[in-house]
């Protein structure tokens, strides 16, 4: 193992965008990016409730909010 990164309450998935890091933490409602270079916080972002999945398309992170039924699309640098 090379480190441990904290994050929030429930981190379910976990996507790479060529410099961050971004876990959907369910229990939060949120979304936090890391610097993918150090595992460095860079911020956390409010999405839908219960957010279980993530993807990178190449330009936008997308998310998955079960308790929601919606998918929110956040920019790749917010």
């Amino acid at each position: 193992m090379l480190g441990t990164f904290p994050v929030g309450n429930g981190p379910e998935e976990i996507a790479f965008d060529d410099n961050n890091i971004w876990v959907p933490m369910e229990s939060d409602n949120t979304v936090w990016r890391l610097r993918a270079e150090d595992g460095g916080f860079r911020g956390q972002l409010r999405v839908g409730h219960s957010p279980t999945a993530i993807l990178y398309d190449g330009q936008t992170i997308w998310v998955s909010n079960f308790d929601s039924n919606a998918v929110c699309k956040i920019s790749q640098h917010p």
